[in-house]
């Protein structure tokens, strides 16, 4: 070995020693700012909402940072660059029927085990027993999940060092308030990594403003009690607007005359109208006669190369539990299978290009220089990005497809 190999084997040996102690010392100096910060930001304002210093020390006795959660930006650090490298996949694979499965054969079951407690559930809500259990199959397997994580620990990590500080403060202090008014001990505080609690995996915040008692015992223990799950999802889907007596949604037919461009909540119209246009249930059903004159609306998830469906004001409830589309998607269709049986939706999801969101946000940035409004450049095609490629289809004189491909991403390039 030369002299000059073994000096750099050497040096790299010694940088490789030497990293491991800063790097402790720097995570215990962070760890020391992390106490300083709970007793100097979070105390005040946990205080102001009435939490004792008894429920403050307990709820932080041990506490230290998760430094495995995701999206973690210690201080000093600059916050990351929204990632657009991810790969755009197809809606299909949120439709698997390894998981739909699951919930529906879990949400039959039950159905039949709480059929007393869903019906006064829904005569109290509104809100139908099969939309309520999945939801809870979706977000806990009905309580076989593990949900194993401190939640102090985690909101605490969050709140000091992740991209959403602010949103996680509110939900830690909301945490404390939970166990200064007796809702739950702190070492009973279980929840997600990403601070959510529980079966119906509810935010703090969601707890102190929806939970509700299920078996009359006074006390929502969405933990361990499944009639307070089921009673506490139905009442947040209330709380946020659920309409009694509606669906949440039919699956449709939409006729080339008809434009993909129609879609999104702000372009609805009597479903009445939608099936004068020639907008039929793939079942051949007629629409509900109670439902005609009523406001639908247009949603085309893989616009022309996945399934259609026609939505009421319910669908955007569901929304509320979780924003993504295809989310309440699946709880209305596993619903609708949980209750009245039947099978995968009638449309094929087509096949979709290969495209990294990068390649979503480019798309979406040139269209917004032709004057459309997709929404936002994120690199996720939401009904605004969807209806503006079809509306820019329409203007080259092609099919409107509305969705990207990678031609499109050439064209407008």
């Amino acid at each position: 070995m030369t002299f000059l190999r073994r000096s750099l084997v050497l040096l790299v040996a010694l940088i490789t020693i030497g990293a491991q102690p800063v790097l402790a010392l720097d995570r215990a100096a962070i760890e020391r700012q992390f106490q300083a910060w709970l007793k100097a930001e979070i105390w005040p304002k946990a205080a102001a909402q009435g939490v004792s210093a008894g429920t403050f020390n307990a709820a932080f006795a041990g506490v230290t940072l998760n430094w495995k959660l995701p999206g973690l930006v210690p201080p000093g650090e600059k916050l990351p660059r929204e990632q657009h490298q991810a790969e755009f996949r197809s809606p299909a694979g949120y439709f698997s029927e390894k998981t739909l499965g699951a919930v529906i054969a879990g949400g039959q079951t039950r159905l039949t085990q709480y059929g007393a407690l869903l019906g006064r559930i829904e005569r109290e809500t509104g809100v139908p027993g099969q939309i309520a259990l999945a939801v809870w199959g979706r977000e806990s397997g009905f309580g076989r999940a593990k949900i194993p994580y401190n939640a102090f620990e985690v909101l605490g990590t969050k709140a000091f060092m992740s991209t959403r500080r602010g949103l996680f403060e509110a939900e830690l202090v909301a945490a404390l308030v939970m166990v200064e008014r007796g809702h739950v001990d702190v070492a009973a505080m279980k929840g997600s990594w990403a601070g959510a609690l529980g079966q119906p995996q509810f935010l703090p915040s969601s707890y102190l403003a929806h939970a509700a008692d299920g078996d009359g015992d006074n006390f929502a223990d969405i933990w361990k009690s499944d009639a307070d799950t089921l009673a506490s999802i139905a009442n947040f889907l209330r709380n946020k607007g659920w309409v009694a007596g509606r669906d949440w949604g039919f699956e449709v037919a939409v006729p080339e005359a008809v434009s993909c461009a129609l879609e999104g909540p702000d372009r609805g119209r009597p479903i009445g109208e939608w099936a004068k246009l020639g907008v039929e249930r793939v079942s051949g059903r007629p629409f509900p006669a109670h439902e005609l004159g009523a406001e639908g609306y247009l949603l085309m998830p893989a616009g022309r190369f996945g399934p259609a469906f026609v939505v009421t004001p319910n669908f955007y409830v569901l929304k509320e539990y979780n924003t993504s589309d295809l989310y309440a998607l699946f709880i209305g269709h596993a619903g609708d299978r949980i209750r009245y049986g039947g099978r995968p939706f009638a449309g094929a999801w087509g096949k979709v290009d290969s495209l990294y969101r990068s390649d979503i946000a480019a798309m979406q940035r040139k269209l917004e220089q032709k004057g459309y409004d997709v929404g936002g450049a994120d690199g996720l095609p939401g009904y605004k990005t969807r209806r503006s490629i079809g509306e820019w289809q329409a203007s080259t004189g092609a099919r409107p497809a509305c969705f990207p491909t990678a031609e499109i991403l050439r064209t407008l390039k």
